[in-house]
């Protein structure tokens, strides 16, 4: 334990690979409580699968690997994809979930063409593009990691200003539109703030991972409060914490992937949050179901003595 406390502390890449995570998990664990409480889940892994054509073209025009290049790609993917939903389900009758099928299977089909196209090509630097798939928590350098907080704190800062708006269109979008809120402006904006906190996570994740980190941690905060501010706080937490503990069991020796242990820490912090949260966690529910059934035998009883 204190090896591995030492090595995060003096260690360059594992520190550069846990802090990487932690920004991760705070960008998915804030923006993903919107998603939870709005019932998009999947809208963070349409999204994410969107971006690998944005990785793929990138590649193409410019004929390099460097990280940014691509990350630009990918995020003008899957704004694409975001806008293409939006257009769908707005302009046709077809529903939201098809919708979000339709683009996670066109988007993620067209970049396995491109993927391949570029592989048959045999250019030079393409061997790092898979990593956006998987993920390659090890490939994040102190560059990386400026660049994913100053993103964060981005995507924080614009939560903190329209924390107020986001509230209302999470809850009560009709309501929202009768006090004179531009709905369709602030769905488009909070849509793209989540295409960040994707982009945040694609280089230690990967496209088929990074989805559990909007999600997982949202979903454990909501079994804890029911205020929305308190659960963006502690979904921020959970996500860090599960970010930091992953890249820590993958440096310790097991030489297991870093992006996958993410999710299963994340993973278990769920199931636990399911059991003992204050607020929805089933031993809680069961001990007050327990407790009300004693108050109204006890009534009862008190009512007939009468």
């Amino acid at each position: 334990m204190f090896e591995l406390l030492y090595d995060l502390l003096f260690d360059y890449t594992l520190r550069n690979v846990a802090l990487g995570s932690a920004v991760l998990g705070v960008a998915g664990g804030a923006l993903g409580c919107f998603a939870v409480l709005r019932r998009q889940g999947l809208l963070g892994d349409a999204l994410a699968h969107a971006t690998l054509p944005g990785v793929c073209v990138a590649f193409i025009l410019v004929g390099t690997g460097a990280s940014w290049v691509l990350l630009a790609g990918a995020a003008v993917a899957a704004m694409v994809g975001a806008l293409v939903i939006i257009a769908i389900v707005e302009g046709t009758r077809i529903k939201y979930d098809a919708a979000l099928g339709i683009v996670l299977s066109v988007f993620f089909g067209f970049g396995t063409v491109l993927l391949t196209y570029i592989a048959g090509t045999g250019a030079s630097g393409q061997s790092g593009l898979d990593r956006f798939l998987f993920g390659q928590a090890a490939s994040i350098v102190r560059e990386d990691v400026i660049t994913m907080g100053a993103l964060t704190a981005g995507v924080l800062l614009v939560v903190a200003l329209l924390f107020k708006e986001f509230k209302l269109l999470a809850f009560d979008p009709v309501f929202a539109a009768s006090m004179g809120f531009r709905v369709g402006f602030l769905n488009v904006l909070l849509t793209s703030l989540i295409v960040v906190a994707i982009i945040v996570g694609l280089q230690a994740v990967g496209v088929v991972l990074v989805v559990a980190l909007l999600i997982t941690p949202a979903v454990s905060a909501r079994q804890w409060t029911e205020r929305l501010s308190t659960m963006i706080l502690v979904s921020g937490l959970f996500g860090a914490f599960c970010g930091v503990t992953g890249a820590l069991i993958s440096a310790s020796g097991s030489n297991l992937p870093t992006g996958p242990l993410i999710v299963l820490t994340a993973t278990g912090l769920l199931v636990l949050s399911l059991f003992l949260g204050r607020k929805r966690g089933l031993l809680w529910s069961f001990l007050r179901d327990r407790r009300n059934r004693r108050e109204a035998l006890r009534s009862a009883s008190a009512g007939g003595a009468g």
